[in-house]
Parts: structure tokens; C-alpha cells; sequence
């Protein structure tokens, strides 16, 4: 199983290092999402260093969409999506492919990201074992979530406005818990951000799950 995994993460990854067109959408948009909200908000009285957590975790839940509609229409394309379905690999396989090369692609775009917020907004950032692995643990959340559900839209002719309709309800969580735990990381009080760090890798774990189980019956009605 894990080989097949490896070998659809590094099939869409190489796609996408060729063609450089997601990362070269996704890094430009998110950081724009972070100027915008630096234009719209009064940096004068401190609002930008108190809402930067939820900003920054707004940008990348806007930029994960992008990237999982990215992620399925190179298979819309030329019959792909029938011949990964005939090419006799696991579909667990495939969805932990697919979510590994999303989760590879955000996580690039997170650390860009950081180091946005941390220029624009005039952070101090303290706390980074805890930022690093909520990170992680979001990063697992929204890729494991976003494969599932873009392989769920990716059959209806509406797709592109049926995937932010579909997903981002099921990741409000994921959202808050991030949002916390960054919060109380730039704040200096680590202890009170390990806990949501931990509902946000028990939130992943059952997103993984979930959508291995599903995304077979799912591919194949898509």
C-alpha cells in the first residue's frame, strides 16, 4: 500500500514541479489575501498582531481549496481519472497519495506564509515547537479532508463552486483548533495550545481514516 502511496504522491508532485502552476497561483494569492486583510484592518492600534493567527489560517483554508480543485481537474483531462480507477492500485493508496502531495504543497505554502505574517504584521513569534506541529497536524486535516471531498466534486459539472460549499463546513474545525493553538504560541503560553494541537492531530487521524475507507466507492461513483 505504501509504495502505491509513494508512487501517486510523486506522480502529482512532478506534475506540479513541471508546470509550477500551483504553487505559482497559491503562494501569490495567499500572500495577497495577507495584504488585503493588512489594508482592510488598523495596524495602528494592534489589530493585525491580534488577528493574525486567524487571518493566516483563513489564507491557507482559501489556498487548500485551490489546491485539491487543482489536484483533480489534471484528472478530469484525457480520461486519467478512468485509468487510475482500471490501474489496478488500492484506493486507500490512492487517496494517501493524493493527500500526501496536497499536504506537501500546503506545507511549502505555510512556511511562506509564516514568514509573511511575521514581516507584514510585526510579529514576534515565540513558541515554535508548537506552531511547527500544529502546522503539521492542520496540514494533515486539510489535506486528508480536501482529497475526500474533491474526489467527491470532482464528478459534478459544478465543481469548482460545489468544493468550497462541501469543504469548508467540515473544516471549521480544524480552523479554530489551528487558530488557538497559534495563538497561544505567539502569546508565550505554549501550555495552552498543546491541547488543541492534540484535537487537531485526533481530527486528522479520523479524516485519514474515514476517507481511506471511502474514497474507493466514492472514485468510482465520481
Amino acid at each position: 500500500m505504501w509504495d502505491e502511496a509513494v508512487l501517486v504522491a510523486g506522480k502529482d508532485l512532478r506534475i506540479e514541479w513541471r508546470s509550477k502552476v500551483a504553487l505559482g497561483q497559491l503562494v501569490p494569492f495567499s500572500l495577497l489575501v495577507l495584504v488585503l486583510f493588512a489594508f482592510a484592518l488598523d495596524p495602528e492600534r494592534g489589530v493585525l498582531s491580534r488577528v493574525a493567527s486567524g487571518l493566516y489560517w483563513v489564507a491557507v483554508l482559501f489556498s487548500t481549496t485551490l489546491a485539491v480543485q487543482r489536484a483533480f481537474s489534471i484528472e478530469s483531462a484525457d480520461g486519467a481519472r478512468d485509468a487510475l480507477r482500471l490501474s489496478g492500485l488500492r484506493p486507500a493508496s490512492v487517496f494517501v497519495g493524493k493527500a500526501a502531495a496536497i499536504g506537501a504543497q500546503l506545507l511549502v505554502l505555510e512556511f511562506v506564509l509564516g514568514i509573511g505574517i511575521v514581516v507584514l504584521y510585526s510579529l514576534d513569534v515565540a513558541g515554535w515547537p508548537l506552531l511547527a506541529a500544529t502546522a503539521v497536524a492542520a496540514t494533515l486535516c486539510l489535506a486528508s479532508a480536501g482529497t475526500l471531498y474533491g474526489a467527491l466534486a470532482a464528478g459534478v459539472r459544478a465543481r469548482e463552486s460545489l468544493l468550497p460549499l462541501l469543504f469548508l463546513p467540515v473544516v471549521a474545525p480544524v480552523l479554530i483548533g489551528a487558530t488557538e493553538a497559534f495563538e497561544a504560541a505567539l502569546g508565550g503560553v505554549e501550555s495552552e495550545g498543546w491541547p488543541w494541537c492534540g484535537f487537531l492531530v485526533l481530527l486528522g487521524l479520523v479524516y485519514t481514516l474515514l476517507g481511506a475507507q471511502l474514497f474507493g466507492s466514492i472514485l468510482e461513483e465520481s
